[in-house]
């Protein structure tokens, strides 16, 4: 069964097309991931599902409500963990949870159950009376996480849930994201732009680029798809004169110009750089270095797009998440 049906959803803002006709479906208790830079569509895409944004044209569902028609019943079956913080920094764990969870009508009996069952999923129960401007950045992400779930939603969007955290908590939260999702069954959209994150988490990839699904698949065969290692070359010049050369050899199935780096994809390609390297030699050209690795995401997104996936500030068509959530609280 489908939690998400997406078909054609669009988005405009005066002229420019953040989101280009995009379909997608999401399975109940699926982690499904939304891969791209920032500005490609991903948030515009989470708020129009949310709600938070009307959409242009195209349809939507989640667990059978339609988005615009039927928005109070999408609302009370979803949670949102925004981009930006969104906890009162003045209130505990505790008191930050029992205020979302008033504004969903739970009973105060129901409140405490729930906050006891989020804040055991995310490991906070020994911090949840202590002030949230206490809290190290990971554990106010996990408090965000377990606000989200308080209602028992069906369906969770995680909007960048990592962004800005170190190397280390970040696996932190990759993990909370991965039981709170085995344990409680609820289906997810996360959005990022860190290749290993959705490597790691999601089930399926959409990969979206200038507002549209580039190319979406499990993680591993959209992987496959390159049909090799990938060795990449930086050289100092003659670039389109050894790519001309290099064409011409069987065994380089595919190549790619980005950044000033060559990527090719090959098979056993840690034994087929010596001979690179002595073509280069040869021709006289300079390869100042050479990098080997297995395929990643990164290289599907380089392969599709032609460019690496760029840190970029989002574009003019996502409105501010301040906004966003201030919409979202005075609809409930």
């Amino acid at each position: 069964m489908d939690s998400i049906v997406v078909k054609d959803l669009t988005k405009k803002f005066n002229g420019l097309t953040a989101v280009d006709h995009i379909s997608f479906e999401v399975k109940e208790g699926e982690l499904f991931g939304l891969l791209g830079p920032n500005g490609a569509g991903k948030t515009t895409t989470l708020n129009m599902l949310s709600t938070l944004l009307k959409k242009t044209s195209g349809e939507a569902k989640i667990v059978g409500f339609n988005i615009s028609e039927n928005k109070d019943d999408v609302r009370n079956n979803i949670g949102i963990v925004f981009q930006d913080p969104a906890l009162d920094s003045e209130l505990t764990g505790k008191e930050n949870l029992e205020f979302h969870a008033m504004m969903y009508g739970m009973n105060k009996e129901d409140r405490k159950k729930r906050m006891k069952e989020v804040l055991d999923l995310v490991e906070l129960n020994d911090k949840a009376n202590v002030l949230v401007s206490k809290y190290s950045g990971g554990m106010k992400r996990r408090l965000e996480i377990a606000r989200g779930l308080m209602h028992k939603p069906k369906v969770l969007f995680l909007d960048e849930p990592t962004l800005g955290l170190d190397a280390q908590t970040r696996r932190r939260i990759w993990q909370y994201i991965n039981k709170l999702n085995r344990e409680s069954k609820v289906t997810i959209i996360l959005t990022t732009h860190y290749m290993e994150e959705a490597d790691y988490l999601c089930e399926r990839v959409a990969i979206v680029d200038h507002g549209k699904i580039i190319v979406m698949d499990t993680p591993n065969k959209l992987k496959n798809t390159l049909g090799g290692d990938v060795v990449s070359l930086e050289i100092e010049s003659k670039s389109e004169e050894f790519m001309k050369k290099l064409r011409a050899i069987k065994w380089i199935k595919k190549m790619k110009k980005h950044d000033g780096k060559i990527s090719l994809t090959m098979e056993n390609g840690e034994r087929r750089i010596p001979e690179l390297v002595k073509m280069a030699e040869k021709d006289g050209i300079d390869i100042l270095s050479v990098n080997f690795r297995k395929p990643s995401l990164e290289d599907v997104f380089i392969h599709f797009t032609g460019r690496s996936i760029r840190d970029q500030s989002a574009s003019q068509g996502d409105m501010n998440k301040n906004e966003m959530r201030k919409r979202m609280m005075r609809r409930h």
